[in-house]
């Protein structure tokens, strides 16, 4: 697996603190409360041990704000009631050409094969699904639909048998929200404890290396004080009470905190600098209120803090590419997580790697035309995953393309608007077929009006009306092949670049290496670093070399319940009245 090194912190480690006491003692601590940090705590409290989540805001994360698909296949019960045939294999096969060389064959076999295990691990926790088969090629269906082609998978129908195997959590609009939901609320029965709005700042190592816990601020109170020295609590309950609970930061300053939080998430999402601006309160609300708070973990410390998309220093570094996209996620996903484990010795693997959306469906009929560069030239086929076309129009031409349409195609979009979409899809088709198109009567003067080479263009489109509806050349499946000749021409802008009506979404896919067969952090030489997990984005995993839509939140649930798993089995060590552990102060 390539490996890369995240930024090193080059501040001096201060002296670690004499015989610590643990305000909150627990078997396994969490850090992160997405997807992959609710897995794992629901496996770990399912062992039966004594769980605490860690949150810098009240939980959610990337996930409350996603679509809520999972991809799933290998014959799950909503594939049967759709009346599609699927195999492991058949997923694996396709999988395969994704994933690359970012899990060991085996590892994505393991995934494969506990597909249809996994839908129904999370039904029992509460996540709904439903077989309604969507009947268009699309990025994200609509109410009336919850499984459909979330991946390049017709396109790769030479290489795998396919199958629809994105399964959107059954609820109206984008389904995220209420698959955290249901996690969270699975978790609050689990008997895990929850400590929101607390932040991981350094994690504590003993004299061998070992993780034994981290080093917090929180603008939360805490049951019962700090564990006495000498006396942890007994594997699986409470931490001991040191005297009367703590209280925390003033109740005024934790409401404002959860209130312009919630401002200033969905204004990040879509203006990240006016989410930037709104959410410096937030931060100054920490850093003024934020009371230290030691949280000790028997067995293992599982970072599931999401990625690096709002840690402009980081993306800068490592991921360049992706800075001219919209990025995906909360001003949460910062890059904390990977930076404590590489604190904590970690290496990091794929950090260059960003999913950089460029979908060209809802409608449908968009996927008939041809999607040119400025030379003219092809650029891909159409119909692939938006995160491959955006990958092609960045990495091949230079962030810029166009798709041409002729006047049919251009009726038949609009016809499909209503049916086809949902409020957010709607707004950038409308922009594609106003405000992001030119037409001209003929091929060289739409070409003139977009600044693209006339000549290169009239030959690019003259092979591809030669092959309709035969072959075509780039490997379009045949019944989305249709001759673009019947004028006015149009030409829609495409090309990756900030659009407040067309956005190009932006996600990291890189992260920590892990052991595959329990999640552990490793380090750069391969061996593990004791008692320290990662899970989800804060992790290298399944959709790490290429993501397509369902596959990061089913990495999440994958590698957040082996993580918690192994994590609740391995051996407890003492964590109070023992050896003075080392605190990593580097910031």
């Amino acid at each position: 697996m390539p490996q890369d090194q995240a930024p090193q912190d080059p501040a001096p480690q201060d002296p670690a603190p004499q015989d610590p006491v643990w305000d909150v003692l627990a078997d396994v601590v969490v850090v992160g409360f997405g997807a992959a940090g609710a897995c794992a705590a629901l496996e770990a409290a399912a062992a039966g041990c004594d769980v605490v989540v860690l949150d810098r805001f009240d939980g959610g994360g990337a996930t409350a704000l996603s679509g809520g698909v999972i991809y799933a296949g290998g014959g799950t019960p909503y594939q049967h009631d759709a009346g599609v045939r699927d195999s492991p294999e058949a997923m694996f096969s396709y999988l395969s050409l994704e994933a690359g060389d970012a899990v060991s064959p085996a590892t994505l076999r393991e995934f494969c094969q506990g597909s249809a295990g996994m839908l129904a691990w999370l039904e029992r926790h509460g996540v709904p699904f439903e077989g309604s088969l969507c009947p268009d090629k699309t990025s994200y269906p609509t109410n009336r639909h919850y499984l459909y082609y979330s991946g390049s998978e017709l396109s790769a129908a030479s290489a795998a048998p396919p199958a629809p195997r994105g399964h959107r959590v059954r609820g109206r609009g984008t389904s995220g929200r209420l698959l955290f939901a249901r996690l969270a609320r699975a978790v609050n029965g689990s008997g895990a404890r929850v400590l929101a709005q607390t932040t991981a700042h350094r994690l504590i190592t003993d004299s061998s290396g070992r993780v034994t816990g981290a080093e917090c601020r929180t603008l939360r109170r805490w049951p019962g004080g700090p564990a006495a020295p000498g006396g942890p609590a007994a594997p699986g309950g409470p931490a001991a009470p040191g005297g009367p609970a703590e209280p925390g930061s003033p109740a005024w300053a934790r409401a404002a905190h959860r209130v312009l939080h919630r401002w200033s998430a969905r204004p990040y999402l879509y203006a990240p600098k006016l989410g930037r601006v709104l959410h410096r309160p937030v931060a100054w609300l920490e850093r003024r209120h934020g009371r230290p708070l030691l949280v000790g973990a028997r067995r293992g410390v599982i970072l599931a803090a999401g990625g690096f998309v709002a840690n402009r220093q980081m993306m800068r570094e490592h991921a360049p590419a992706g800075r001219g996209g919209l990025p995906l996620g909360t001003p949460g996903d910062d890059g904390s997580g990977i930076r404590l484990g590489v604190r904590a010795g970690g290496a990091t693997a794929f950090l260059d790697r960003v999913s950089i959306w460029r979908f060209l469906s809802p409608p449908p009929a968009l996927l008939s035309g041809v999607l040119v560069d400025r030379a003219g030239r092809r650029v891909c086929d159409e119909s692939r995953y938006g995160a491959a076309i955006g990958e092609a129009i960045v990495a091949g031409h230079q962030g810029q393309a166009w798709l041409l349409a002729d006047r049919d195609t251009v009726a038949r979009a609009r016809r499909e608007l209503r049916r086809s979409t949902l409020w957010f899809q709607r707004l950038q088709a409308l922009y594609l077929l106003t405000a992001g198109r030119v037409s001209a009567p003929t091929v060289a003067g739409v070409a003139a009006r977009a600044g693209i080479d006339p000549a290169g263009l009239t030959a690019t489109l003259a092979a591809y009306n030669a092959a309709a509806p035969g072959e075509d050349p780039a490997g379009k499946p045949a019944d989305l092949v249709r001759a673009q000749d019947r004028p006015p021409y149009s030409l829609i802008d495409c090309s990756v670049r900030p659009r407040l009506a067309y956005p190009a979404p932006v996600l990291t896919l890189g992260g920590l290496v892990v052991a595959e067969e329990t999640g552990q952090v490793r380090r750069a030489g391969g061996t593990v670093v004791p008692g320290l997990y990662a899970a989800g984005r804060s992790a290298a995993g399944l959709c790490s070399r290429s993501y397509v839509s369902g596959l990061s939140l089913a990495d999440c649930v994958f590698s957040g319940r082996r993580a918690g798993r192994h994590a609740a089995a391995a051996e407890p060590v003492a964590s109070a009245g023992g050896p003075a552990p080392a605190v990593d102060r580097r910031r």
